[in-house]
């Protein structure tokens, strides 16, 4: 491409995807929601009133490069910083020196900044002696100060698509070719790196770039086993602290309560494929066989405590068909969430109102004068041929705290519906029922 910062540095010397940077916004891949025409961050820019920008995402979905983008946009110098390696002097530094030149301060990982870094950065942008753009992989509302929040404009990144992956991954190899390097790859293979990068344009660049150098030909032939050697000890991109790890989380177990079989597997696999702890995924297991499927299937409850005490026992690989066939039980089995909104009813009833008497029939009666306390009246179930007997055990109207999901199918508290129907004589209360 005609506009690249460093377009004249040697392959060797400047990584591929810092040759390939986008000198402005049009250049950039992927991101259209925020950087297509009218947008927010266009208007500032056309406006020359950017003022403070985060820019929030995974790695290699084009941070920085926006950022330098923008920059030279607003024809300003690109100052970046680094929150672990510039200090308060740097910024002072930096706000002399764009008293006297139109700067763009950058920093990356800006939510490592202190207290006292955020406070000097939000002098300088609020006198408007220089704009600021902030780049963080944590959800900004989680891990940056609120004055800096409150102060900032946060637009979201996402992962590059994987055409938009593709389109990289062909500009590079249209770039080596300009330099003089000739890089042979089927659409498979190029799909697969694609792929592989996981929406990390950086990943897929370097990828590519190591594929390319370091051989005495300057045009070069990929093979299968070239790609499958350049991802052997590829870094796998799972980050297991930050909002990508409970995106995935969230999306599996939403799968799972979901009823729908492929997508658990495709979030466990890729929970799985991030080396999480395999003791982590059959904990949410367990939790969800009792949260969305509870009285429906209590057999999935069993099935999800022995994987956790079998991915314990036997650990990675083994372990992932374990998770597969608990997580594929919650997947496939009928719901109920009577059990959860049960107990979340009860828990606040209990916080809200006084606490009810124990019924007198009820209380204890293994101690000399309890029936001269009225401890009196209790009747046996066992005593009735039936099992049960027509008596009061808490002062709540029926229904109040649990109210059946039984569906149409035959689980079991559809059964056990039908059964205490024909003892009671009365139907069970059910959710939405009038």
């Amino acid at each position: 491409m005609s506009d690249l910062f460093d377009s004249g540095a040697p392959l060797g010397r400047v990584p591929l995807a810092a040759q390939l940077r986008p000198a402005t916004l049009d250049d950039v891949i992927g991101q259209s929601a925020a950087i297509a025409p009218g947008s927010i961050l266009r208007r500032r820019i056309a406006g020359g009133a950017l003022g403070s920008v985060i820019l929030y995402g995974p790695p290699g979905v084009g941070k920085t490069s926006i950022a330098r983008a923008v920059g030279n946009m607003l024809g300003k110098r690109f100052r970046p910083l680094h929150a672990t390696r510039s200090g308060v002097s740097d910024i002072r530094k930096l706000a002399d020196e764009a008293r006297m030149v139109p700067l763009l301060i950058f920093v990356d990982e800006v939510q490592r900044f202190t207290a006292t870094q955020t406070d000097d950065l939000l002098a300088i942008c609020e006198e408007g002696t220089a704009d600021f753009i902030g780049a963080t992989t944590g959800n900004p509302y989680h891990v940056l100060t609120p004055a800096l929040v409150s102060r900032s404009t946060i637009l979201k990144l996402e992962p590059l698509s994987l055409d938009e992956m593709e389109q990289v991954v062909r500009r590079g190899i249209g770039h080596l070719r300009a330099e003089g390097v000739e890089i042979g790859l089927t659409g498979e293979q190029v799909r697969r790196i694609a792929g592989r990068s996981g929406g990390d344009a950086r990943r897929a660049l370097t990828t590519l770039e190591s594929l390319a150098v370091g051989h005495e030909a300057r045009a070069v032939t990929v093979s299968d086993a070239m790609l499958d050697e350049a991802y052997a000890a590829a870094p796998v991109n799972h980050d297991r602290s930050g909002d990508a790890h409970y995106d995935v989380v969230s999306a599996f177990v939403k799968s799972m309560r979901g009823s729908d079989p492929d997508a658990t597997l495709y979030w466990l696999a890729r929970l799985i494929h991030g080396g999480e702890d395999p003791r982590y995924i059959a904990r949410r297991i367990m939790i969800h066989a009792s949260e969305d499927v509870g009285l429906a299937d209590n057999t999935a409850l069993q099935t999800a405590v022995a994987a956790m005490q079998a991915v314990e026992k036997i650990g990675y690989p083994e372990a992932q068909i374990v998770l597969a066939h608990a997580a594929l039980h919650v997947a496939r089995a009928p719901k109920s969430g009577s059990a959860c909104r049960g107990i979340s009813t009860a828990m606040q009833y209990v916080a809200n109102n006084p606490p009810a008497a124990v019924p007198l029939h009820l209380r204890d009666t293994h101690y000399k004068g309890a029936a001269s306390l009225g401890h009196v009246g209790y009747r046996f179930p066992h005593d009735d041929p039936r099992g049960w007997v027509e008596q009061v055990y808490a002062p709540l109207p029926k229904g109040t705290l649990y109210q059946s999901d039984a569906r149409d199918a035959a689980t079991f508290e559809k059964r056990a519906d039908e059964y205490w129907q024909r003892v009671t004589g009365e139907e069970p209360p059910r959710r939405g029922r009038t």
